[in-house]
């Protein structure tokens, strides 16, 4: 604009609280997922697993729907807690290959143009710059997890009645904080990823090696060693066996769907567990704070 013309104004509008100002960051990252048909219809078909657990709620409480099917309740899946054990375990799957679609174009194509500077010579800080793209995956998760589950807990007391939904809070909680364990395990790993390696494709591909190529070199260090203790490196392990113990549910193979085995036997030390999965986030962690910074020194 042409200075001498002095039609230049200040902008007097309102200004956006200070800490909200890297939502910025998740809210444009949403927009350009919801241009890709496949992951909008991938999101919308991972609905589909709610809607038929809570046709399978219902069902146990119309007597006439049962007729008409020809069916009775037993021969329908029992409401409880390997109910939502099986539910959290498939609800999962999804959230993972979701991730595995979303989270390599999160920060790599920031630092493969050189954006990072543009972004940190904005109001806020680097860590609400992981904030922000981390968000993405948080509240995409959540809606895909702990949301519809509690909603079909929800379901469950309210077609049941009788205080049944107060004496089985336990259920509940063990939804919500084992969705919450692998939610923060995806929405740490999927950018630390990013990060580090600039091409999607084979961030994408990184991604699904870090679970199997994981979980393959575990189970290879249990036969020669003859120990247990590769399961350390077993993601799919320490998430089941976590869920197994919020859900005090019997260690067996499958507990929680099939991705997240757990062979008899081969149990480990709850502690471990926890410990394991935080040293995953906490190098993670690590890993962004190496890479996410507003200049690059090339040597």
């Amino acid at each position: 604009m042409a200075v001498y013309k002095k039609t230049y104004r200040r902008y007097q509008g309102p200004l956006s609280p200070a800490w909200s100002q890297f939502l910025v960051l998740p809210r444009y990252a949403l927009q350009e997922m919801r241009q890709s048909r496949f992951l909008s219809r991938f999101f919308l078909a991972g609905f589909l697993g709610p809607l038929i657990c809570a046709l399978f709620i219902y069902l146990h409480y119309n007597l006439g729907a049962l007729k008409l099917l020809n069916i009775s309740a037993a021969q329908l899946p029992g409401i409880n807690a390997r109910f939502f054990l099986g539910f959290l375990g498939f609800q999962s799957m999804l959230a993972f290959f979701l991730t595995a679609f979303v989270g390599p174009g999160l920060v790599s194509p920031d630092l493969a143009n050189n954006a990072l500077p543009l972004y940190l010579s904005r109001p806020f800080s680097r860590w609400e710059y992981v904030l922000g793209k981390m968000s993405v995956l948080l509240l995409l998760l959540s809606l895909l997890t702990w949301a519809p589950g509690l909603l079909l807990f929800a379901l469950q007391g309210y077609l049941v009645g009788g205080g049944w939904a107060v004496e089985n809070l336990g259920l509940a909680s063990a939804l919500f904080w084992g969705s919450w364990v692998w939610i923060l395990l995806l929405s740490f790993l999927a950018p630390a990823i990013s990060a580090w390696v600039k091409w999607k494709p084979a961030a994408g591909a990184l991604f699904f090696g870090f679970f199997f190529v994981a979980a393959g070199f575990g189970a290879a260090i249990n036969e020669v060693l003859r120990t247990h203790w590769g399961n350390l490196i077993n993601v799919s392990h320490l998430i089941g066996s976590i869920w197994a113990w919020l859900f005090q549910q019997p260690l067996r193979r499958g507990s929680g769907a099939v991705f997240f085995r757990i062979g008899r036997g081969e149990q480990m030390p709850i502690w471990c567990c926890w410990a394991a999965v935080a040293g995953i986030c906490l190098f993670c962690l690590y890993l962004l704070a190496r890479k996410i910074r507003g200049a690059e020194v090339v040597r």
